[in-house]
């Protein structure tokens, strides 16, 4: 008895008719011909998205490679992003390819203006850093251009995704705050976080809460705008409000920078850990006790990947990279 055949592959004829365009209109979305309507793009990619298809290398090649990948970042200050484009770069060595860069508008909240720019300028794949991109937007790109998600917890079949064991990592970074004998411990995290999102800063969120749940402990969650600024203004106000905290698990390395200011501004002795142990962490002078994302070897696997897919590839890929803890100077028991 033989098995179930498996299901016919979409091809640009039904993208055609999903659409209600001709074939040549969607070889032309294909190849982002000059002339192509916002509204016409959203028609063939929306179908393309619907019947899952996926241009072939034949396809992609009707334009002809530009040798390029782009790399969508949501803040060109923050120092991890620079070690995943340092990875990136540093895979590409070697390789006919040059990296793009394309900042976000506003911070890690959107990205997908910065995309779309990398794609009409025909980029043979993309790195999206941005984590809070719709999906629905993300599939609608990756209909026309290999697409890695960096740092989402969703698992798409449309794009691949690199990430870091962030609920791991937040595990291990209440773990070391439990075992210095903390039990009133902050979090430090974005405006609007909701931890039952796919964002790597909501999983960090929904593993504090879970860490402090489990062992009675009440929770205190201070919001701040991304950067070392309005992390700072958030804990001067709680510190300067009476927080009994005595310590701090800081959503990422950046606010960790700007909470440490405030400490030594007040005077307030809390103990504080950030994630992603960028280099300055390690700095004598700051000793920022951080949990280790290996931005690097994330960059470059996220370059592979794409050229996994400009080869052929077309099932997915989601790989998660392990992460450590880093203990410094800035976390030790509390003093009552």
């Amino acid at each position: 008895m033989t098995g179930a055949r498996p299901p016919r592959r979409a091809t640009i004829e039904d993208v055609a008719a999903r659409a209600g365009v001709s074939r040549a209109a969607v070889s032309k979305v294909l190849r982002d011909a000059y002339g192509v309507s916002d509204a016409m793009r959203e028609r063939v990619t929306a179908a393309m998205t619907e019947l899952n298809y996926r241009p072939s290398i034949a396809a992609r090649g009707m334009r002809g490679r530009t040798y390029t990948i782009g790399i969508e970042l949501p803040d060109l200050s923050n120092q991890f992003f620079a070690r995943i484009v340092r990875g990136a770069a540093g895979a590409l060595e070697g390789t006919p390819y040059q990296l793009i860069l394309a900042p976000a508008e506003s911070g890690t909240r959107y990205g997908y203006r910065a995309l779309e720019a990398l794609v009409d300028r025909q980029v043979d794949g993309l790195i999206a850093v941005s984590p809070r991109v719709e999906e629905r937007a993300l599939e609608r790109i990756a209909a026309s251009v290999p697409l890695v998600m960096f740092g989402r917890l969703d698992t798409s079949d449309r794009y691949d995704v690199v990430a870091g064991d962030d609920l791991g990592g937040a595990r291990l970074a209440m773990q070391h705050l439990f075992d210095l004998g903390h039990t009133r411990i902050a979090h430090l995290t974005l405006n609007e976080e909701d931890p039952s999102s796919p964002f790597p800063h909501s999983g960090r969120l929904r593993e504090y809460f879970a860490a402090m749940a489990a062992r009675g402990y009440d929770t205190e969650v201070w919001n701040a705008d991304d950067g070392q600024d309005p992390a700072y203004q958030a804990t001067r106000r709680a510190i300067e409000g009476g927080t009994s905290a005595t310590a701090v698990f800081a959503a990422h390395d950046e606010l960790a920078f700007g909470a440490m200011r405030a400490i030594a501004d007040t005077g307030a002795d809390l103990s504080v850990i950030g994630y992603d142990d960028v280099a300055l962490a390690s700095h004598p002078a700051l000793g920022l006790t951080s949990i280790n994302q290996p931005g690097e070897r994330m960059g470059a696997r996220a370059v592979e990947m794409l050229q996994e897919r400009i080869a052929g590839r077309t099932t997915a890929v989601h790989e998660v990279f392990e992460v450590q803890l880093e203990p410094r100077t800035s976390t030790r028991p509390p003093s009552s």
